[in-house]
């Protein structure tokens, strides 16, 4: 069950959206409240506010939210830890702050909106073979007036790969992006509702005028050809098949690297990874359906020798297809661009993103791209000004090929617009 009562309101669409920012890097958390809030100043009451406070804060994390809310005004908060802080100042400069103590506070004024926020425990689930109103039951949130969702899990939790399949049965038409926050060595959990710092997971529903579009990049590029599997053992592929060509997986990958560069098989000792095939069959307005396909990018986890067996973690099945994929700065680098510019090219008059929410994997940032502000930069490129917030994670949340997964080393965005419901007109 939900273990706080779902909160949520519709305010009127008189107003005019706001969205303001603080980043702080200040070495004690009172310093940090503080400068945040000297930052956002003590004017007018905000919808939502999200906070992002790095696991320096870990012992002082109760004390946060109080603080916060003694000082600034808004009708629901939410937030996790993370091994890194990524905001923007009230001046509008976004960055990433790896390492370090920093704390990131945006609030969000969203008229026309529609929040409902529920603390959920991930130790017993609702049966996943029952009814998708039995899952909505035990959110406490209306489908009805769901249209994209934030997920933040507490590293804690289990069945967490459970928990984001009974999302998708219940909401199927939200999209839902968000993390899994940082672990730390103090007593207490990572997600943040409101004064309360909790585990297990924190879902926050908005709907009304307001939705997230998500982006999710993965980061890598294939290499060689797309492979179908003829046999396989739950996760442990046996053998791939291209064409009239059949062979282990270790077998076909020999073949590919062959055709790799000698710097290129420098990074496939570290650097290498499968993409499994997922499709997406989407019922467009003509009433026919459109096959989309994409690949879920997955870690290789073991290699038998003796048969030249690849283990992958994920389920596979026969027929599927899967590819190698590798993973570098520059791949990722026009993964991401690429990915934010078809998001930006979205946009419609008005529409236009008011809001970036950031979910960034810790083997990102400086240790992928080799400087700072990797990911924030890419996306500033695409849509200039736009304001930042998020964490670095411990696994990331996002859509591929139209269900949710878990993934890592990928950057998972929420682009924030107001599109009137298709309900209201």
């Amino acid at each position: 069950m939900a273990t706080f009562s779902p909160l949520d309101w519709f305010r009127a669409a008189s107003a005019k959206p706001t969205c303001r920012t603080a980043l702080s890097n200040r070495a004690s958390l009172d310093e940090a409240v503080q400068d945040v809030t000297d930052q956002l100043g003590r004017r007018g009451d905000a919808d939502l506010a999200l906070v992002f406070a790095s696991v320096g804060y870990a012992s002082d994390l109760p004390r946060l939210l109080p603080m916060l809310r003694s000082r600034l005004k808004a009708r629901l908060w939410i937030g996790c830890a993370g091994g890194g802080v990524i905001g923007t100042t009230a001046g509008g400069t976004a960055s990433e702050l790896e390492q370090t103590a920093a704390l990131s506070v945006t609030l969000l004024g969203l008229p026309g909106v529609e929040l409902q926020a529920s603390a959920l425990t991930t130790d017993n689930l609702p049966d996943l073979d029952g009814s998708a109103q039995s899952w909505q039951e035990w959110t406490g949130i209306e489908p009805t007036r769901c249209r994209s969702q934030i997920v933040l899990i507490d590293p804690t939790s289990t069945t967490i790969n459970d928990l984001i399949s009974g999302l998708d049965y219940a909401y199927p038409a939200a999209g839902k992006i968000g993390g899994i926050a940082c672990p730390h060595n103090a007593p207490h959990g990572s997600l943040f509702l409101n004064d309360q710092v909790l585990t297990g997971a924190v879902v926050c529903s908005i709907g009304g005028d307001w939705t997230l579009d998500t982006v999710v990049a993965q980061g890598c590029r294939p290499i060689g050809p797309v492979f179908a599997i003829e046999q396989v053992q739950r996760n442990v592929l046996l053998e791939l098949s291209h064409g009239e060509r059949r062979g282990s997986p270790v077998a076909c990958l020999q073949e590919v690297l062959a055709d790799l560069t000698d710097q290129e098989r420098d990074l496939v000792r570290h650097s290498l990874f499968l993409g499994i095939e997922r499709r997406d069959l989407q019922l467009m307005a003509d009433g026919t359906r459109r096959d989309g396909g994409a690949f879920l990018v997955r870690n290789l986890i073991g290699v038998d020798p003796s048969n030249g067996a690849v283990a992958v973690a994920d389920k596979v099945r026969p027929g599927q297809n899967v590819q190698f994929q590798l993973r570098e700065a520059e791949a990722s680098r026009q993964d991401a661009l690429m990915l934010l510019r078809e998001a930006a090219g979205q946009d419609r008059e008005g529409t236009q993103a008011h809001f970036g929410l950031l979910m960034a994997c810790l083997g990102r940032g400086k240790g992928l791209f080799g400087e700072a502000d990797g990911d924030v930069s890419l996306a500033r490129t695409v849509m200039p000004g736009l304001p930042v917030a998020g964490a670095f994670c411990n696994g990331e949340i996002g859509p591929v090929a139209g269900a949710t997964h878990l993934h890592g080393y990928t950057a998972c965005w929420g682009l924030l617009r107001q599109i009137p419901s298709p309900t209201d007109d």
